[in-house]
């Protein structure tokens, strides 16, 4: 996906060319989009993921940018980090650390759902009580249902009861990410797609407002997509373990 790993720059070289990268327009717009800007450069994505393919995987230096906590680093180390060399303790450590919504996906989608660990973490993060914590198991599983092609029904199967649980989350972010993975699982198809049609119905028909609000934001979609990729049995072998 990315080139060869180059000779790494320092962190210090990153943070200057990052600083180049900004402009005011993307920084002032930060807060629209419920992404806090204090310590922000303004550095649009693009840009950033334009970066990351110039350096290739850098997984070292991707924990030390990590561990600045300046937005843009961490958004860079996300595209750096290899995920073949991403540990438990790594997507624990960086979850807890997780200030946005923009962070989490990014981790989650470009990096975590390539780890071999991703299923344990979404049972693991799905009862945390930070906002962005929990949201993470469920933007990691949307991320999975969207990439992993090989992973068994039976795998997604089970989340579903993590599904249902934290949908009476009112919190925004924690609600819109579980609504996306139960979208994300429908969306494999076949027994799949049953299923999550059929919680979705369950949830908008339940007495609590979080989870009607979930099930109702599924069931629009559910019920007027068609599924992007062909379920697996539950005997397919999948990269992941359950």
């Amino acid at each position: 996906m990315k080139s060869a790993p180059k000779v790494a720059p320092t962190v210090s070289q990153v943070t200057r060319h990052l600083r180049s990268l900004a402009d005011r327009a993307t920084l002032v717009g930060m807060s629209r989009y419920a992404i806090p800007s204090d310590g922000a450069f303004g550095v649009p994505v693009h840009k950033i993921r334009a970066y990351a393919k110039e350096l290739g995987r850098q997984h070292a230096l991707a924990q030390a940018l990590w561990k600045t906590g300046q937005y843009e680093s961490r958004m860079l180390a996300c595209f750096l980090a290899d995920p073949e060399r991403v540990t438990p303790a790594l997507m624990d450590a960086w979850t807890r650390s997780f200030d946005s919504w923009a962070i989490c996906d990014t981790a989650c989608f470009h990096l975590f759902d390539r780890s071999p660990f991703a299923f344990a973490k979404i049972k693991s993060w799905s009862s945390r009580r930070r906002e962005f914590e929990k949201r993470a198991a469920f933007a990691l599983l949307a991320s999975v249902a969207l990439h992993d092609k090989a992973a068994p029904d039976e795998q997604f199967l089970a989340t579903l009861d993590f599904v249902a649980r934290a949908a009476t989350d009112e919190r925004n972010f924690v609600k819109k990410g579980v609504s996306w993975a139960l979208r994300g699982i429908g969306r494999r198809g076949g027994q799949l797609h049953h299923e999550a049609l059929q919680l979705a119905r369950q949830l908008a028909a339940s007495d609590d407002l979080a989870a009607r609000w979930v099930g109702r934001d599924a069931l629009r979609d559910l019920q007027k997509s068609r599924p992007t990729t062909k379920s697996k049995s539950p005997t397919t072998k999948s990269r992941r373990p359950s």
